[in-house]
């Protein structure tokens, strides 16, 4: 819910009813759901003729929408063209030292994301994929609105929204800067077979290369491929949740070198099975995450038209036989093959396009943004209301007059029926402690990855947060609560800060248990990261809410009425070194999160808050951390 001014005007709520104990709450099974109402499935629909011109006009008759064969009833029906936005409205005007995660957006229009994927992409590829953008920029349609992320082993954004060309000119002139990536096999994008097993082949022959080193390289190569494919979902799987945010579709651009999903077995090796993986799972949590946020994506292989390399020149005197020649050339057109099918079932399953075999890279992000910027939406009740996590195929065809037309639709093929207002079970994050700063294995890769430095700042809760130094004096020990990171280590003299939240107490949810008592966790965090995205600092509190059946009832009642959550940590940050500071309020039983980052010279110079305002004492619970 985006009401932005009830959040800035709502008053705080204390939680005078809540137990300090960060037990997770968990569902009883035979526990009833309460449903907010009615699902509703939205298609995004593009028409085309055969050149890949838009077809506009066509009317809600016009088309025929089945679900497992199911004729459906289209509900609402509204089509889209690729006019200039509206130009948005004036920012909101904060206090100083005050933040928030809500981004507005101008309505109409259509949201497009451009994605450098270096970690599936060599050096060399990167560095076209740059110069192809720049020429984008260049000639882009004045109005359309693009935003620019960037992705290693974690998501960074490194431009928001913009339809200012000289804004987009600066960020991919400055911000794409190529980057080597450690898990693929030719990092640089050199052509040049530097694994063992090609060195080895080179020096003494490929007779005296053993099949247990072959075995031994092609499984490490499988693990390393396994690694690619958890960070890509990973930061897909953030997008998603970013982009929910933001009203009407989004047309995801995607640049990537390779990614394969699953992995055939490899009959030259003596257990072909070792290098099978799948990411099955992942990649459907994914998908359903991007179609509910209405994301199409459009992968391009930023390789262009790529040629067999066994035949480069490189390879020559590398001491091949006739065998090893055909199965290295074979096991390329396997791979290439595979890549491809990844990236049109990704276009498939979210009603995008793929682009590949094509030099034009620009012109491949111009007909993606035209052809994602002209639809037509379509939204319906499922007539099958069992959610029981089946594959729901989704068709669309056209009747009438334009039945036999020869033209071309786009949309996504269907949909796993998992009931999105099923709340799942929360995954609480486990504590930093003084021996350890580690990841959390528990703690859920979303919210994991939408607390790094520089990932975009989820906005499935919005709330607000104030940001001011405790005082104009520095501090030798760090504030109470505090855990610095071991493999990190910061010297005093330290700033200390103070943190105040607010979110509207309508953004969290309790479960009913057994007993008819309502359960939930919120947990507050906050990050110091140092520019280069390394923990420095930690703190946060969890609460757990424990209602009776009758607080309950006056919990809703002050959320329908706009009342507050409030909450406050403390943090100490290095006075001689640039830091972030990340933020995020975290709904236990939904998974939902909100974050927002601040650079700490932003309000290095605010003066302290007033002795009259009341601040909350800093927290005695165990500081919790996802990170």
């Amino acid at each position: 819910m985006r009401d932005v001014p009830r959040l800035i005007a709502a008053f705080f709520l204390t939680i005078s009813l809540a137990a300090q104990t960060p037990a997770t709450p968990q569902r009883p099974p035979d526990a009833p759901v309460i449903h907010a109402g009615t699902q509703l499935i939205i298609v995004d629909v593009v028409v085309q003729d055969r050149d890949g011109h838009p077809i506009h006009g066509l009317k809600r008759e016009d088309l025929i929408l089945t679900e497992d064969k199911n004729p459906q009833d289209i509900r609402n029906f509204e089509e889209h063209s690729m006019l200039a936005p509206t130009p948005p409205g004036p920012a909101m005007k904060m206090p100083p030292g005050t933040f928030t995660n809500y981004t507005p957006t101008p309505p109409g229009g259509t949201l497009n994301v451009l994605l450098l994927d270096a970690l599936n992409t060599p050096m060399a590829d990167q560095a076209y994929v740059r110069y192809q953008l720049q020429q984008y920029v260049k000639n882009a349609d004045p109005g359309t609105r693009i935003a620019i992320f960037g992705l290693n082993t974690r998501l960074t954004i490194l431009q928001g929204f913009s339809s200012d060309p000289e804004t987009l000119k600066d960020a991919v002139e400055h911000k794409l800067l190529p980057r080597s990536s450690s898990l693929l096999d030719d990092p640089t994008g050199s052509g040049v077979d530097n694994s063992i097993t090609g060195q080895m082949t080179e020096a003494f022959g490929a007779s005296s290369v053993s099949a247990s080193l072959a075995q031994f390289e092609a499984q490490t190569q499988a693990f390393q491929i396994q690694l690619r494919q958890q960070y890509t979902l990973d930061a897909f799987n953030v997008l998603a949740h970013y982009l929910s945010a933001f009203p009407g579709r989004k047309n995801l651009i995607w640049f990537s070198g390779s990614f394969p999903l699953n992995i055939l077995p490899d009959a030259t090796l003596a257990d072909p099975f070792a290098v099978v993986a799948s990411a099955e799972d992942e990649y459907r949590d994914t998908t359903n995450l991007l179609a509910r946020a209405q994301v199409a994506v459009y992968p391009i292989d930023a390789r262009g038209l790529k040629t067999d390399p066994t035949f480069s020149a490189t390879q020559s005197g590398r001491g091949m036989t006739a065998q090893s020649f055909a199965a290295k050339s074979a096991k390329f057109y396997q791979s290439q093959a595979e890549e491809h099918m990844t990236m049109e079932a990704m276009a498939s399953d979210t009603g995008g396009h793929a682009f590949y075999n094509t030099n034009g890279l620009a012109q491949a992000v111009a007909k993606a943004i035209e052809s994602g910027s002209n639809y037509y939406t379509l939204t319906y009740t499922p007539s099958n209301r069992k959610w029981n996590g089946g594959y729901r195929t989704i068709r669309v065809t056209l009747t009438g007059e334009y039945a036999n037309r020869d033209l071309k639709l786009a949309y996504r093929q269907g949909y796993y029926a998992d009931d999105p207002n099923q709340p799942k079970d929360a995954t609480k994050s486990a504590a930093i402690t003084e021996a350890s700063a580690a990841a959390s294995h528990s703690a859920s890769s979303y919210i994991q990855a939408s607390m790094a430095r520089g990932a975009p700042t989820p906005q499935d809760i919005l709330f607000k947060v104030r940001v001011l130094p405790n005082s104009t004096t520095t501090e030798d020990t760090l504030a109470p609560g505090n855990v610095a990171a071991p493999n990190n280590p910061i010297k005093p003299p330290f700033r200390h800060f103070l943190i105040d939240y607010a979110a509207l107490a309508a953004s969290f949810t309790l479960l009913p248990q057994l007993d008819g008592s309502y359960k939930g966790g919120i947990e507050f965090s906050a990050y110091l990261y140092d520019p280069d995205g390394k923990l420095l600092n930690a703190t946060g509190k969890t609460i757990g809410l424990n209602f009776t059946a009758d607080q309950y009832k006056q919990f809703q009642q002050a959320a329908r009425q706009g009342s507050g959550v409030a909450a406050h940590l403390d943090i100490s940050a290095p006075l001689k070194q640039e830091s972030y500071l990340r933020i995020a309020i975290h709904d236990l039983p939904t998974n939902r999160i909100g974050a927002v980052e601040i650079p700490l010279a932003s309000v290095n110079h605010l003066p302290p808050p007033p002795p009259s305002t009341p601040t909350p004492a800093p927290p005695t619970t165990t500081p919790t951390a996802t990170h």
